[in-house]
């Protein structure tokens, strides 16, 4: 009986793992879903210091994604709409926003202490959106990312918490200047849309 039993237990398990092996390789070979990018577009082709630990964060991991890109400081009379960014953030991320935090001395309004930002963000804003180390968002020296997106819209921050917005594919869509809140009709209408409704 005990031979049996044990017999009949491999025959079924031999003739699942030929079953199982190929439901595998049909899902190992599953095309990619209609809205994913075939590459990382090259305007995400950068990697930047994640701020709360400075491990290097590679933005490609967002391709696919609409992306709201933000100029921020924490001693600006803007700062408090780190709390509507995260609203716009929370609210729309599950169709597939990003939020990016570029903290920045640019306009003199940032700490140097990447600390002190990270608690300003998380603590008393409840940021949960990626944020980086401050970097230039300006001029000659402004961050690879900056320097693409002040050519593509001819629009450089004029101060804190400027607004890029980036399709699904990469392409830049709109600026926004700081007097934009993240709840303006305007900015939310065209998050909307790159969202597909």
């Amino acid at each position: 009986m005990l031979k049996t039993t044990a017999l009949l237990l491999s025959l079924s398990a031999a003739a699942l793992v030929p079953a199982a092996s190929s439901r595998a390789q049909a899902t190992a070979a599953a095309p990619a879903p209609a809205n994913a990018p075939a590459s990382c577009p090259a305007v995400l082709k950068h990697t930047f210091k994640r701020l709360q630990d400075e491990a290097p964060q590679d933005l490609c991991q967002y391709a696919g994604k609409v992306v709201l890109v933000v100029n921020t400081a924490s001693y600006c009379g803007f700062t408090p709409q780190y709390k509507g960014l995260e609203a716009l953030y929370a609210r729309y991320a599950p169709r597939g926003l990003v939020v990016l935090g570029f903290p920045s001395n640019d306009f003199k309004q940032e700490s140097a202490d990447a600390k002190k930002i990270a608690d300003l963000c998380y603590n008393t804003y409840g940021v949960k959106f990626p944020m980086f180390v401050s970097s230039a968002v300006t001029g000659a020296d402004a961050n690879p990312l900056y320097a693409e997106l002040i050519k593509a819209t001819g629009n450089q921050p004029k101060w804190n918490f400027n607004k890029y917005l980036i399709d699904r594919n990469g392409k830049v869509l709109d600026y926004f200047p700081s007097k934009v809140t993240p709840q303006d009709p305007a900015l939310v209408s065209k998050i909307e849309q790159a969202l597909g409704g």
